[in-house]
């Protein structure tokens, strides 16, 4: 019987362009022939999670050549949160991972590859990857892009935050501002903490798209290029094969073992965003009350950064998500399949077997010997039985606020504010907020809620600077919560809730708090609603009789975007909840 012929050969077969076109390019007659290969990296010059991209495609082009495989370079360049926080440039952020996947459909479908390899760092490129591999559905591995290194003092950018707002405050001086600026970004890589970079390197491995132990290696480092150069001679062999595609790997299970190693490292609420937008490309129904369900009883096991002590770097010295993974393997599905062609469980087995630990062991002794410490694996992922936390690290609350949740980082949150009554002061956008904030018009036992920015109203930015003011606060950091229909970076802490949905562009209740009402937070209940009125103690029924007189006089904002991907992005986004992915109707 013969065997089908693979994808490129049989559009060859019927495209007669194709040829002399590939030579165009510097294919020879023996390229054309061999299996090809679409290498789709977010390298540029854009970030330091990018910039250093194409020396990782060079080794995993190298590795496809090994094999016998022709790769082939595509790009599409992400930006960076970071770069944009604090102007309307962090608009586009969650838009551009919509239109980076639609981008890496065209690419992979105008002109069909035998595999793929996808290559990434951080926070909107690596969820644009997941969900473009996931509905072009070739045979696929992903290769994170790897993490920074710590600069001096161990600073990391997530600290610059607290700098900013500390130093408008006047509590410090230019000269320690301009220290933190000069000195948190020490290198290329993502930025190095939990945030939702690393945070989604971590989890493409957790659902067996990357090879073991792949995710946070050191992105100037020589293992990293080795991993790449693997994973290219990997994808070939899958290539041949034509039978280990994505969606026969991103299962319901996957994703469970996925949001379990989420809960044990305390990973970013965006991921709320990401892995359910990811399951809608592969068929797969995952939210917010997913993840609740999972993350409660689940052990918080990693100390690092915004949550921890350490920065991220240090990750893979402790052994990485296999550490990670083997700590937890009595709750995950150990027979889900990955890109090693093997189960979660027998490629737990074969590192064991295979000295990756004790290269991990080295790995965390350069580390100490670097900094001047003296720190055990133990130190950094905590063994199942001492865990940091037992409850998961986020929360979906639910109510009269938030019909359809609302997301919190509880282990980011202190304890006193896990459940309080406060007083509402709603704002219509963030810069406003962050005014209140900065100017002490905010007061303890507030409740600071921004709207207007879900992604209907804005496209869902960061209220990443006005959550540091609060956090860096040592008294409202403490005694207030700032609650908000758009969402916050991987490196926010403090008492903050995100995601609330519907949103006020849509008409949530969020839309219709006014002054001085009374919002009950209980983080461990799972609760965000309204419980007064303009300062009064209200029963369920009365409140829900003036927010149906609230709703009749409340109308509908004009779009802030009349043309391009903005507009796009607002008029067809669900939910954030759903994972605010663009949907036609």
């Amino acid at each position: 019987m013969n065997k089908k012929p693979l994808p490129s050969q049989a559009t060859r077969a019927i495209a007669p362009e194709w040829d002399p076109l590939r030579r165009g390019t510097g294919w020879t007659d023996a390229d054309l022939a061999k299996p090809q290969i679409y290498i789709q990296s977010t390298f540029g010059d854009s970030h330091p999670g990018s910039v250093h991209l194409d020396r990782l495609v060079e080794a995993a082009r190298l590795g496809v050549a090994q094999a016998g495989g022709k790769g082939a370079r595509y790009f599409t360049t992400d930006m960076c949160d970071g770069e944009s926080q604090g102007t309307d440039g962090i608009n586009y952020s969650l838009a551009s991972r919509e239109m980076m996947a639609n981008l890496i459909e065209i690419q992979a479908g105008a002109t069909p590859f035998d595999g793929g390899l996808f290559i990434a760092s951080c926070d909107k490129g690596l969820p644009a990857s997941l969900m473009g591999l996931a509905r072009v559905n070739i045979p696929s591995i992903v290769v994170p892009g790897g993490v920074m290194a710590a600069g001096p003092d161990l600073l990391t950018l997530e600290q610059l935050g607290m700098y900013s707002a500390r130093y408008e405050r006047g509590e410090i001086d230019k000269e320690t501002l301009d220290w933190a600026k000069g000195n948190a970004c020490p290198g290329c890589g993502a930025c190095s903490f939990i945030g939702t970079a690393s945070t989604m390197q971590i989890l493409a491995e957790a659902l067996g798209l990357a090879l073991p132990g792949s995710a946070l290696l050191p992105a100037d480092s020589r293992d990293l290029e080795q991993c790449a150069q693997e994973a290219g001679r990997r994808v070939v062999d899958m290539a041949r094969a034509q039978t280990l595609c994505p969606r026969t790997i991103l299962t319901k299970e996957a994703f469970e073992n996925a949001i379990l190693v989420h809960a044990a490292i305390s990973g970013s609420t965006n991921s709320l965003l990401h892995l359910p937008a990811i399951a809608h490309e592969a068929g797969i129904s995952i939210d917010g009350d997913t993840f609740d369900r999972l993350h409660r009883d689940a052990r918080y096991l990693l100390d690092l950064r915004p949550a921890g002590r350490w920065p991220a770097a240090f990750f893979s010295g402790a052994g990485g998500v296999p550490a990670i993974m083997e700590e937890i393997k009595d709750h995950l599905h150990l027979d889900c399949m990955t890109v090693t062609g093997k189960s979660v469980g027998e490629n737990l087995r074969l590192l064991q077997e295979n000295g990756y630990y004790e290269r991990c062991a080295r790995r965390l002794e350069a580390i100490n010997q670097q900094y001047g410490l003296r720190l055990k694996k133990e130190d950094i992922i905590r063994p199942y039985e001492k865990a940091l936390g037992k409850d998961g690290s986020i929360a979906v609350l639910k109510g009269n606020l938030a019909p359809e949740g609302a997301v919190i980082k509880h282990t980011a949150c202190p304890p006193a504010m896990f459940e309080a009554v406060l007083r509402a002061r709603p704002f219509d956008s963030e810069e406003e907020a962050i005014r209140a904030v900065l100017n002490h018009d905010i007061k303890p036992g507030d409740a600071v809620l921004i709207r207007y920015e879900g992604p209907k109203g804005s496209g869902m930015p960061e209220m990443f600077y006005t959550s540091e003011a609060i956090s860096s606060d040592r008294e409202l950091g403490k005694t207030i919560a700032l609650i908000t229909d758009g969402r916050f970076s991987g490196a926010s802490t403090g008492p903050v809730v995100g995601h609330v949905s519907p949103e006020a562009q849509a008409g949530g209740p969020i839309a219709l708090v006014e002054e001085g009402d009374l919002i009950h937070l209980d983080v461990k209940g799972r609760v965000l609603e309204i419980v007064g009125i303009h300062g009064q103690k209200k029963t369920p029924s009365e409140v829900e009789a003036v927010l149906q007189q609230r709703k009749a006089r409340w109308r509908a904002r004009p779009s802030r975007y009349s043309s391009g991907a903005l507009a796009i992005f607002s008029k067809f986004a669900v939910s954030p909840m759903k994972g605010a992915y663009i949907e036609i109707e």
